[in-house]
């Protein structure tokens, strides 16, 4: 898993990247995920059908700038005014793929990405359930402490990130439609949501708005 393996497009890396260990450092700690659950998306300069859900299927803006950035980076957006999400850039510098990270099983740092899952909940409940810390791309972020401002952009060989290949092949990966996308991004014709079947962090299917059946 390097560089050359992320100028494939994102349909390509997206499968191949779960099982992998995802670790970001910061002055409080080091925290490690093992990726159960990603999403593909394409955009501009890439081959295969026009992907709706895309942030990069129209033009290159200040926000998704990342995307079009060489291979291998990180692209962080602000998701609804509520949490960050992280995608890992495919494809050559100048065409714009990415990998959302969906959800995973944080194996390292847990105390820590408790905390800081807790500081974003307005009423404590306790202690969330390890299967939760990760559940979702905006937890995936909290729990690994990623910001726009501070990792955007950021080469993922480079710390404060830190990828490992998975140890060996998955026996098994399903597929199915995107999570929460809207029109028909999300809806069948776009089957580009890959999981590890049988793992309890891997996010519920909801369906975007007005999704295509």
């Amino acid at each position: 898993m390097d560089r050359e393996f992320f100028s494939q497009d994102a349909l390509y890396v997206a499968p191949k990247l779960l099982g992998a260990k995802f670790s970001v450092d910061s002055a409080v700690g080091l925290v490690t995920l093992r990726i159960t659950e990603v999403e593909a998306y394409m955009g501009l300069g890439t081959t295969g059908p026009y992907d709706p859900g895309s942030h990069s299927k129209d033009r290159r803006t200040e926000r998704n700038a990342s995307m079009f950035s060489d291979p291998a980076h990180a692209y962080v957006y602000f998701s609804y005014g509520m949490h960050y999400a992280i995608n890992f850039v495919c494809s050559p510098a100048g065409s714009a793929s990415g990998v959302l990270i969906r959800a995973g099983e944080i194996i390292e740092g847990r105390e820590l990405a408790q905390q800081r899952r807790l500081v974003r909940r307005a009423e404590s409940t306790g202690a969330i359930k390890e299967q939760q810390l990760a559940r979702g791309p905006g937890n995936v972020a909290q729990a690994l402490g990623i910001t726009r401002v501070e990792h955007d952009g950021k080469d993922l060989f480079t710390p404060p990130f830190s990828l490992q290949a998975p140890p060996e092949s998955p026996a098994q990966i399903l597929n199915g439609p995107r999570v929460g996308v809207a029109g028909v991004g999300g809806g069948p014709q776009f089957p580009w949501r890959f999981w590890l079947p049988g793992e309890p962090t891997v996010s519920a299917f909801r369906r975007g708005r007005n999704a295509s059946e």
